[in-house]
């Protein structure tokens, strides 16, 4: 038998669907690029009921090099609002979205590009230029990540 817990939709779940919503209601069609989350919010994307109409792929940028050959960012730091911003543009143009989210940052437990754990920068893109937000999470570089994570979807749902 299940435990009870299996079936409670999560703050991440929540989020998903949300999003998912708006993309389907508008026909458009998403694409992500993340580095400190590794994977997680393409997944958290991927298990929303309809998302083979709407979620086109997503890149895990982890390595600089990948960030700076396949997605375009500039500058050397890549813990940046503008490396979020340029991650986002990257992912929407190399897979043909109408929008994008990307994620960077420092999740711990060391500092990365001289910003401390916690660091994040959310870069979204929905064809009229990238915007960008910056979070300061507390918390294990686990619980960074999984905030990270609701917060790229909730701020992508309220910015389409």
């Amino acid at each position: 038998m299940p435990d009870a817990d299996d079936t409670t939709e999560t703050a991440t779940d929540t989020a998903a669907r949300r999003l998912g919503e708006r993309l389907g209601a508008t026909g458009r069609r998403i694409a992500v690029a993340e580095s400190l989350t590794g994977g997680l919010l393409v997944q958290a994307l991927a298990r929303v009921e309809g998302s083979g109409d709407w979620l086109l792929g997503g890149l895990v940028a982890y390595h600089r090099d990948v960030k700076h050959e396949v997605l375009g960012v500039t500058d050397e730091i890549v813990v940046s609002a503008r490396a979020a911003a340029q991650m986002a543009t990257g992912v929407r143009r190399l897979l043909g979205a109408d929008v994008a989210i990307a994620v960077t940052g420092a999740a711990g437990p060391d500092p990365q590009d001289g910003r401390p754990p916690g660091t994040v920068f959310v870069g979204i893109d929905a064809g009229d230029g990238p915007r960008t937000v910056e979070l300061s999470l507390e918390g294990e570089p686990e619980e960074i990540c999984a905030r990270t994570v609701v917060e790229a979807l909730r701020r992508t749902a309220d910015a389409i």
